[in-house]
């Protein structure tokens, strides 16, 4: 077959959770199968609609440029330009099936153009980017805000105080400014390189002319969203709380499944004893440096407790989100927290070994994270909120313990008592370790080549269907 995967944006730029499950799942589908991803990157250093060609590790890339140069709040789903790109690659590409797993900066014109072709597709739910337009985790940042519903005039008000709005206006700006496209590149590659400088530039933006968005915008993008419940023909979700989320949004219960990520297998990992020797107890952090992974809320959690009981090491790019890591390193100081910056995707047994537990602060919906499969895959148990798919995945007083999301108390609690009762932490420890292994890429494959002969399947019998 010929696939074609969309993803919003991709490696090695970008490492979170589903870019590195798309690479893993394309890596192995690719040893059978002819796979090409379509992507798009966030690059003024490039004209917006720039189409890259490119290999990533043996897989074919199309990464487009999605500069954010909006005319109109439909234009940041719907971006004629990318739109127009994502044409042209479906002629060059000509898939079979389309698997998405972001429309997050690339177009919801693409299962519109499966449609007109006759190309099936299927969806993985990473997240929520489909109705929520800024960025995808129900969050309102600046009055921390969990959306339980949509609410269409916190959504006014949240994208406004958005990242993506503060793209928007810059993109603006270099327009109206006329910037040479030399000069232009020149301030891009100094902002890129340099991301907590660009952060500041984008903030200081953001007085530029934007477009109109009201509630209505807000609910035009919705309606938009559920016209792709009807075009997608499947959807899997990784998680059942995912998937009852988008059912209590509206979409179909027999279009959706529930099938957790498969994974590659760590390498050689030290069990580091039965949890029980002295020392600090050595607590984990991993994964990306973003408000609402909740690093913040490990911190607080820490701080009160006993001087020398424990250590806290951070596996994360500082990089990416500079504000908010800065943040994280000052409310570090003076407490025994090392920042130990990122990884390669190969160095993850060596991450897991140099700690005793892991955390999983979350203030988001959680789908069904990683790294939590990945920790149990080093035997190392999880101490994790309580929300979303994190419940489903750890077994509170077996595998883990649970606490109530944002609550550094209760987190603390959780982390006094392994520190305190090693005996607990063992047992938590010797439960990870009994645990049946996690689905494997290769058995995750498998079951995408299934659904995708299933579409396949049913689109080739739709005309004969009386």
């Amino acid at each position: 077959m010929r696939i074609l995967h969309a993803i919003h944006d991709f490696l090695p730029r970008h490492r979170a959770g589903s870019e590195i499950y798309a690479f893993e799942l394309c890596r192995e589908l690719g040893k059978a199968h002819h796979v090409t991803v379509l992507c798009a990157d966030y690059d003024p250093s490039r004209p917006h609609g720039h189409v890259t060609w490119r290999v990533h590790d043996g897989l074919p890339v199309v990464e487009l440029a999605n500069n954010w140069l909006c005319g109109s709040f439909e234009d940041t789903y719907r971006p004629p330009v990318v739109s127009d790109r994502i044409a042209h690659v479906l002629q060059a590409v000509q898939p079979d099936v389309i698997h998405v797993h972001n429309l997050l900066t690339l177009s919801f014109d693409l299962p519109l153009f499966a449609e007109q072709h006759g190309i099936p597709v299927v969806a993985t739910l990473h997240d929520y980017s489909l109705v929520c337009p800024a960025g995808g985790q129900r969050l309102h940042r600046s009055e921390e805000h969990s959306c339980e519903v949509i609410d269409t005039e916190r959504c006014v008000r949240c994208f406004r105080e958005s990242p993506l709005q503060a793209q928007i206006s810059f993109g603006r700006v270099t327009a109206l400014t006329g910037a040479s496209g030399s000069l232009h590149r020149a301030v891009s590659a100094t902002l890129r390189r340099f991301p907590r400088l660009a952060a500041h530039a984008e903030q200081a933006v953001r007085w530029a002319p934007v477009m109109n968005l009201s509630v209505e915008s807000i609910e035009r993008r919705l309606s938009a969203a559920r016209r792709l419940f009807d075009l997608i023909d499947l959807f899997v979700a990784p998680s059942r709380s995912m998937a009852a989320e988008f059912q209590r949004l509206g979409l179909d219960e027999a279009k959706i499944r529930v099938s957790d990520y498969g994974f590659t297998p760590l390498g050689p990992v030290s069990q580091n004893g039965n949890g029980t020797a002295p020392g600090p107890l050595r607590i984990g952090f991993v994964g990306t440096l973003v408000w609402h992974k909740g690093a913040h809320v490990l911190l607080e959690a820490v701080r009160p407790l006993a001087s020398g009981s424990y250590e806290v090491r951070i596996f994360g790019d500082t990089g990416l989100f500079p504000d908010y890591a800065a943040g994280l390193q000052a409310q570090a100081t003076g407490l025994p927290v090392r920042f130990m910056g990122g990884f390669d995707h190969a160095q993850r047994a060596d991450v897991y070994k140099q700690m005793d537990v892991l955390v999983v602060p979350s203030i988001w919906l959680e789908n069904s994270p990683l790294v939590i499969h990945e920790a149990f895959m080093a035997g190392v148990p999880v101490v994790g909120a309580r929300i979303g798919g994190i419940a489903e995945l750890v077994d509170d007083g077996r595998t883990g313990l649970l606490y109530t999301p944002t609550s550094s108390p209760e987190l603390a609690a959780a982390l006094r008592l392994l520190g305190e009762k090693r005996e607990a932490l063992a047992g938590l420890r010797a439960e990870v370790r009994s645990k049946p292994r996690v689905k494997s890429i290769e058995d995750d494959a498998r079951e995408w080549e299934q659904a995708y002969a299933e579409v396949l399947g049913r689109r080739a019998a739709a005309p004969f269907a009386t």
